[in-house]
């Protein structure tokens, strides 16, 4: 019997085994497919909705909840009318491409603490304290949506302007450019009018003693600052119209020339209702309620003292615009501060120098460096017979027995004192200029001596030290000379002495230091900007921000300043980056004078405010 052999197999059942073979094939195939799919929609719809949901949900975390954006304000102020100064009529403004009105852009922008792969919610992380501590800083940018699209914006390096904005308050007329229509009242014994010229700077000084440049000298008042702020504010190259961006607000109040038109002869209400006025108008502002007012700041050309009525007494002087409370959460700028309270802050005096370039203040402190000084110390002012804690006195007879010393006496009617010539003029010829307490603690003096290079020499620290310190370097004796008022008053030391002890070489240093600082300590003019250097404004707003961003960030972190006391002001303005703490200090007997229960001083306030007006009208008569 022949066995079969494989090739012999019938055809009809080769083909039935090959089909039962590609039928398992197909059916483990269809069972890939299926599973494929399923995983498929699985990835799609659990893990990818999941982490878009997350997504979405950190967007809506900068929707700003709190604030009626259809409401808001998204215009700037038109100008106010300074007479003939057409060219200032339209205020800068950037318009930021990378900042639409929604919040969409902020995806792009990293967050201060950008989230980490694998950093799920809570609920998938099963609550690490890692965890719990980002959704309670989560909460928190929740509760101030705001402002943190503002503060994010720093993040954006490729915004020039990021963390800078700032958006500028359209008030009404009366609290700004109707007061300039009625210049002639702003003060009694002052013409003001011609102040408000050339954008607050004033009527142009001839140079015709050759003390000054050619350009950019004018005969500015030491008061005029309301309207030179306000008019280099529209120069900013960082304003805005969208407010929950801004680092910080302005508010063009023209404080200083408010209380100066009602300061005699008027009662308390009259002197009060402007800023009663202006307060209520901004708190009606959406803009208002995102910090309560903590990110406003404004502007007065004059020394705190106007401004802090202690009581509702008639014959009490000023106004009580500071002791507002809606007044203390805003910043203030006044060219002299309170040592004893929180809410303002020191701002130079203007002197008469406005450069319109960068090129007019380097000749300026060329030209300063390079000068012969004859004279070892001088001193402009008047004696203060009613004031038996002056040292002016002591220091006059000093400067008249020295033949290093020079002094020019201001006293009633005509004098050289009130010629910004003939002040600029000795005080380019001397080595160090005296500057004692005016009828405050402050002078416009001190900024004229050290813009002519002349070394200072202060007897308080309430003079500069403790008042301007977003301008002056913390340490005092890099540009100035100390002696300490009772050294005068009960020791009558020689001034001259003194001031020889010190080399040559250190005088040197000294000069070059007060030199450097011109830029910082001048008002440069309002119709243009410098291109490189930062004038007197552009520090104090970026002093504003950096107060504003520090204070927002510390509510988002949950910093408080618990232990913080008021009435040591003047000690926290001293302190070093990352200090919060202050204790005993070597110029607490300065600021160490009676106080009443408001925290401020009878004897610096009301008298001391009188006492300034005194000698203007003495001046002007």
């Amino acid at each position: 019997m022949r066995r079969r052999t494989a090739s012999s197999v019938p055809i009809e059942q080769m083909e039935k085994g090959t089909g039962k073979n590609h039928n398992t094939r197909l059916c483990f195939l269809a069972s890939l497919s299926a599973f494929f799919w399923i995983l498929l929609l699985y990835v799609h719809f659990v893990v990818l909705g999941t982490s878009n949901t997350n997504a979405t949900d950190d967007s809506l975390k900068l929707q700003p909840s709190n604030v009626n954006t259809d409401s808001i304000n998204t215009h700037l102020p038109d100008p106010p009318l300074i007479q003939s100064d057409t060219h200032l009529e339209t205020a800068r403004v950037h318009e930021p491409e990378n900042y639409p009105e929604s919040d969409a852009h902020l995806e792009n922008i990293p967050a201060r603490e950008p989230k980490k792969p694998g950093n799920y919610p809570k609920s998938r992380q099963g609550g690490s304290g890692e965890a719990k501590k980002e959704t309670k800083k989560e909460t928190k940018e929740k509760e101030y949506p705001s402002f943190m699209r503002a503060l994010r914006t720093v993040e954006n390096k490729s915004d020039p302007c990021g963390g800078r904005y700032i958006y500028v308050h359209d008030l009404p007329p009366r609290f700004n450019e109707d007061m300039l229509r009625e210049c002639r009242s702003l003060s009694l014994w002052t013409n003001m009018c011609k102040f408000t010229t050339n954008a607050g700077l004033g009527p142009p000084l001839e140079n015709v003693e050759g003390v000054f440049s050619d350009t950019g000298w004018y005969a500015t008042n030491q008061f005029a600052v309301d309207v030179i702020f306000s008019n280099r504010m529209k120069q900013y190259e960082c304003l805005t119209r969208d407010s929950s961006l801004a680092a910080a607000i302005f508010v063009p109040f023209y404080a200083g020339f408010d209380i100066a038109r009602y300061l005699w002869g008027h009662n308390i209400s009259r002197r009060d209702a402007a800023s009663l006025d202006l307060v209520d108008w901004l708190m009606k502002r959406p803009e208002w309620g995102i910090m309560g007012g903590k990110d406003h700041f404004l502007v007065a050309g004059r020394i705190t003292w106007d401004f802090r009525r202690l009581s509702e007494e008639e014959k009490d002087w000023g106004n009580k615009l500071l002791f507002l409370p809606a007044a203390k959460n805003m910043s203030m700028l006044v060219v002299e501060s309170s040592p004893w309270n929180a809410n303002d802050f020191g701002i130079p005096y203007p002197t008469y120098f406005h450069p319109a370039r960068d090129a007019d203040v380097f000749n300026w402190q060329e030209r300063m460096r390079n000068l012969e000084r004859k004279w070892l110390f001088s001193f402009a002012g008047a004696p203060r017979p009613g004031n038996l804690k002056s040292i002016r006195g002591q220091l006059i007879n000093q400067c008249k027995s020295s033949k290093r010393g020079k002094l020019l006496e201001c006293d009633f009617g005509e004098s050289k004192c009130h010629s910004p010539s003939s002040i600029m003029q000795m005080f380019q010829s001397s080595l160090f200029c005296l500057q004692p307490q005016g009828d405050s603690y402050t002078r416009r003096s001190a900024f004229d001596s050290m813009l002519a290079g002349c070394i200072p020499v202060f007897f308080h620290p309430g003079s500069a030290y403790t008042q301007y310190t977003w301008h002056l370097p913390k340490d005092y004796t890099k540009y100035s000379v100390f002696i300490p008022e009772d050294e005068i008053r009960k020791r009558n030391i020689s001034i001259e002495e003194r001031l020889l002890q010190i080399s040559p070489e250190q005088v040197k240093i000294m000069r070059e230091e007060v030199i450097s600082l011109i830029p910082r300590l001048v008002y440069a003019d309002p119709r243009s900007k410098l291109e490189t250097l930062k004038d007197a404004f552009d520090v104090s707003v970026q002093a504003v921000i950096d107060k504003v961003t520090k204070l927002r960030r510390d509510i988002i972190e949950g910093h408080t300043d618990d232990n913080f006391i008021e009435e040591n002001s003047w000690k926290y303005a001293l302190l070093e980056e990352g200090q919060r703490e202050v204790g005993p200090h070597e110029w607490d007997p300065f600021f160490s004078k009676p106080k009443d229960g408001n925290g401020d001083s009878v004897d610096s306030s009301a008298e001391a405010a009188k006492n300034s007006w005194k000698n203007e009208q003495r001046s002007q008569s």
